[in-house]
């Protein structure tokens, strides 16, 4: 059985709130991905079409605003339709090239109107959308632009000879969000950010050692460089939206918590990391949380792995 899996991080920065561009990148560096021996390509949290920087930037709280409705509205019809086969040419070339993807993506549910969610979609090996995580607690202005998530893709999958997982950004800070996922088996740990240096240095070797697991942190890039003419105010966004507002950060860690990958700043491209299993053996003697080091007759941690609805159409 094979002890080694090739891992690749896609440090991108998004065409921003332009969806099929930044489709196309994606699918450009899953090739990339590929051709360097990848099994598992990983990008940043909210990618396509891109993370909602002009919030904190234009005064996104400001109720009953024209300008926001305007932002908002544009978010809306760039976000990606799943359910519409928006992402099958991404799926089938996961397929093609058997290539598992984490991809952060901004959600429009067809049965959720016109509200998005933070989307952290799993394609495995087979082109199968595999699972569609909605992030449980938007952070922040995030609650402006984008809804509560559900556990309905708190779930790992087998990509031997590991077993994975994902969170987006802040949730990876939750306790029980990442317990839920060590409880079924996680030895592969995927967390994904907008960017920025600040938020991986410290967590991502904290979670490597709590869960004595391979944790990698896939981070983004944005600055005013983004910017298109053709944006939504877009001479405001480039008056407020000055120098890098995501500079990277991503990462691997390994289970003892040492760096495999060192936070990577400034710098686009495709990372590769080569993770042997045996580490994750080797280091769970010391600890494992939800083995020997568990105690389920004094705790329990219950998971609702239900999809969000209005509509209960059950008899």
């Amino acid at each position: 059985m094979a002890e080694k899996l090739t891992i690749a991080i896609a440090q991108l920065a998004p065409v921003w709130l332009h969806k099929a561009a930044t489709l196309q990148k994606v699918q450009q560096s899953m090739q990339e991905a590929a051709a360097k021996g990848a099994q598992l390509v990983v990008y940043g949290e909210a990618l396509v079409p891109g993370y909602p920087f002009w919030v904190e930037k234009t005064d996104g709280a400001v109720f009953d605003s024209a300008m926001q409705k305007d932002f908002y509205a544009h978010y809306v019809r760039e976000a990606v339709a799943i359910v519409r086969g928006e992402l099958n040419q991404l799926s089938d070339l996961a397929g093609k090239l058997k290539l598992a993807v984490y991809l952060g993506v901004i959600e429009k549910a067809q049965d959720r109107g016109d509200s998005l969610y933070c989307s952290l979609v799993y394609i495995n090996q087979n082109g199968e959308i595999a699972s569609v995580h909605r992030k449980l607690v938007p952070t922040y202005e995030e609650r402006l632009v984008w809804s509560q998530g559900d556990g309905h893709g708190l779930v790992t999958h087998s990509l031997p000879p590991f077993t994975v997982g994902g969170l987006n950004c802040w949730e990876n800070w939750l306790p029980l969000a990442r317990t839920s996922l060590y409880a079924q088996g996680e030895d592969l740990h995927v967390s994904v950010w907008p960017g920025n240096y600040r938020n991986t240095h410290d967590l991502i070797p904290m979670i490597a050692k709590e869960g004595r697991s391979f944790v990698v942190a896939a981070c983004g890039l944005f600055g005013e460089s983004q910017l298109t003419d053709d944006l939504p105010h877009a001479a405001l966004l480039k008056k407020k939206m000055n120098g890098a507002l995501a500079n990277g950060g991503s990462c691997v860690a390994a289970p003892d918590g040492s760096w495999l990958l060192e936070p990577v700043v400034d710098q686009e491209g495709v990372f590769v990391v080569e993770l042997n299993h045996e580490q994750v053996r080797r280091e769970r003697l010391l600890m494992n949380g939800v083995g020997h080091y568990s105690r389920p007759d004094v705790f329990e941690l219950r998971l609702n792995t239900d999809r969000q609805t209005l509509l209960n159409d059950k008899h």
